[in-house]
């Protein structure tokens, strides 16, 4: 079919564009509606009185506190006029001075008070003081002078008559002092009542609070950016596709794994357990505990020593090598306990030094943390590594029985062993689903998790029955990618208050949440990085027959050195400006000021907290670009 062309071609274009044009203000309606974007609001007198009161207050942040004093400026005044009237005496009009027409007037008149040559813009509250000069009864709400200091007003007077003179009085509070000129003025403590000494002006307490504050936020978005790093860096690898698609592993030695991974968490967990009963047996005198962190970690060096020597003549015997596993065994338990004991005794010495220390007692609190953060680890760690030592040796044993077994074996194995892990991942993710939902029916989280996941096994096993091997490489970095997307979708200020329970109100949630997205965040940039290296290095490395370690060591980290420094400052950079949201739900750092200040109607003391926002996140992207051009 011919396309049309000429006229017609352009009444078609026409068409279409001038659908287009209806379609995108259809959308836009449609989108003014649900926004509710209504212009009347923004014509409102008494909107743009508060906007222009907002602003006027954020361009003059309270940096400096200033010591105001009262200054009054008295006229006589006669209400009723006496006989004869009253005529008020001149004054000196190169002088602050207040003239009020009439001078005199019937009780509840309005008289007009102007005046002259006070400060400019000064704030002027005039008041009717009796005869008696005891009282001061305010005829007006405060007046604020002009550029020139002078100002004009038609006041309501008192029904307060008297034949004796009163006064009108103007009352202004001025501030005393300049920041090049600094003044020294007495001043009423509020809390005591005594009269101090103090200088006009003084830095408020809005900034010195800021000061700490912006500290605060510094140093919780550092310590979520090192945790984040620390750990998004190893999982990058994971989640890198030109890493993990070619990865592969026997069905058999698969299986294995599975199957020894819990086995080594739960004896892990046991062998941290029997540990710390030992070392609870040490921590109960300081001598004993200083002996166990000097002597057993030198017994533990000779031990490993003594079970993995670096050159041997001949092969060992079964007996000898009986004994060094059991030595290792021995010692890695000795190790937890060496664990136990420093983390008892960094806690111990924490303790005792930190009133010692007086400006620098966070070193001991330091100390005390970083204790308690060794002894609630261990167990987690050591469940870890044993897990990992279990499928290491599961891994060695099914190499082993591929290599000195024949096919007719190991094919029908895998069946099995394919069948029990698929029933072990079920039965733990079914224990996971027990705790989180309060299912207490075996049947559902025991019987029917195990047999869908022997019988998943088994479908695995019989599809890749002849390859023998299964491809694991993609079905983890799927995987990855899945688990930082799903953490990276939901933001800090959501987190901080699921850790706000758990850690209750301050920086330490806020920084439990910055590190939890941040983990994710640069996990996908760090991934992102890696897959786009140059495959060279890699194939040169994998030619002389390194280990996949020994590949990502020497053909991977040097070319992603560089991106990944700029991508970790960076994340600094965010996490600072991160933490002021999530101070606003109780995450610590500056933002928990700012919303108070925000609520209190402070908005002066919120300009410095943004100002102090400002001036890091513009420092920081100095100092970093520094960094980059020194490093990148």
């Amino acid at each position: 079919m011919a396309r049309p062309t000429g006229p017609r071609k352009s009444r078609r274009h026409a068409l279409l564009v001038a659908l287009a044009i209806i379609a995108g203000v259809v959308i836009y309606a449609y989108g003014f509606a649900v926004t509710n974007v209504d212009l009347s609001e923004i014509r409102s007198p008494s909107r743009l009185s508060q906007l222009t009161r907002v602003i006027r207050s954020l361009a003059r942040p309270e940096l400096l506190t200033y010591e105001r004093v009262d200054t009054n400026t008295d006229v006589p005044f006669y209400m009723p006029c006496p006989p004869g009237g009253f005529t008020a005496p001149e004054t000196d009009p190169y002088q602050r001075r207040v003239i009020v027409e009439p001078a005199c007037v019937d009780p509840g008149a309005d008289i007009t008070v102007h005046g002259e040559n006070f400060s400019p813009n000064a704030r002027v509250t005039v008041y009717l003081v009796p005869p008696s000069n005891d009282l001061q009864f305010p005829l007006s709400q405060e007046i604020i002078a002009d550029e020139n200091g002078a100002f004009t007003a038609v006041l309501g007077t008192r029904e307060r008559p008297s034949d004796q003179q009163q006064l009108i009085r103007s009352i202004t509070r001025e501030q005393t002092g300049t920041i090049f000129h600094p003044a020294t003025v007495e001043s009423i403590d509020p809390l005591t009542g005594a009269a101090v000494t103090v200088k006009s002006p003084r830095i408020s307490e809005a900034a010195k609070i800021t000061w700490d504050k912006i500290l605060e936020t510094v140093f919780l978005a550092l310590l979520a950016t090192t945790l984040g790093v620390f750990i998004a860096v190893p999982m990058s690898f994971f989640a890198s596709r030109n890493l993990m698609q070619d990865i592969k592993i026997p069905l058999v030695k698969l299986g294995l794994q599975i199957l020894a991974l819990p086995v080594g968490a739960v004896l892990g967990v046991l062998a941290a357990g029997e540990a710390r009963g030992l070392s609870e047996h040490l921590t109960s005198n300081l001598a004993l505990l200083l002996v166990g962190v000097v002597v057993l970690p030198v017994l533990i060096a000779i031990a490993f020593r003594w079970s993995l020597p670096a050159v041997e003549d001949e092969p060992p015997s079964s007996g000898l090598r009986f004994a060094r596993a059991g030595v290792l065994v021995v010692a890695s338990v000795a190790g937890i306990v060496v664990m136990f004991l420093v983390g008892n005794l960094l806690t111990r010495f924490g303790t005792w030094s930190t009133p010692k220390l007086s400006s620098f007692g966070f070193l001991g609190a330091f100390s005390t943390t970083l204790g308690d953060i060794v002894s609630a680890i261990i167990t987690l760690v050591t469940a870890f590594l044993a897990a990992a030592v279990f499928m290491s040796l599961a891994g060695r044993f099914a190499n082993w029985l591929r290599t000195h077994a024949p096919d007719s074996l190991t094919r029908p194995l895998s069946l099995p062993l394919a069948a029990a892990a698929g029933a072990a991942v079920m039965l733990i993710l079914g224990q996971g689903v027990s705790w989180l939902y309060r299912i207490d029916d075996p049947m559902k989280i025991i019987w029917i998790p195990g047999g869908v996941g022997a019988l998943l096994g088994l479908g695995l096993a019989a599809r890749v029955y002849r390859k023998e091997t299964v491809s694991i490489g993609l079905t983890i970095y799927y995987g990855a990618r899945t688990l930082f997307n799903g953490i990276r979708s939901i933001e800090p200020l959501v987190m901080v208050i699921v850790f706000v329970v758990w850690v209750g109100l301050g920086p330490f949630a806020g920084a439990l949440a910055l590190s939890l997205h941040t983990v994710a965040a640069l996990a996908k940039l760090y991934s992102e990085q890696v897959e786009s290296i140059m495959p060279g290095p890699i194939e040169a490395v994998q030619a002389t027959g390194a280990t996949r370690v020994q590949t990502i060591v020497y053909a991977v980290v040097p070319q992603i050195v560089p991106p990944y420094i700029s991508f970790t400052l960076y994340r600094w950079d965010i996490n600072v400006r991160m933490s002021t949201i999530i101070g606003f739900a109780g995450g610590g750092g500056i933002g928990s000021i700012l919303q108070q200040n925000i609520r209190l109607l402070n908005y002066r003391a919120a300009a410095v907290n943004m100002l102090a926002i400002a001036i890091v996140v513009a420092s920081m992207d100095y100092l970093s670009s520094r960094v980059r051009q020194r490093i990148v």
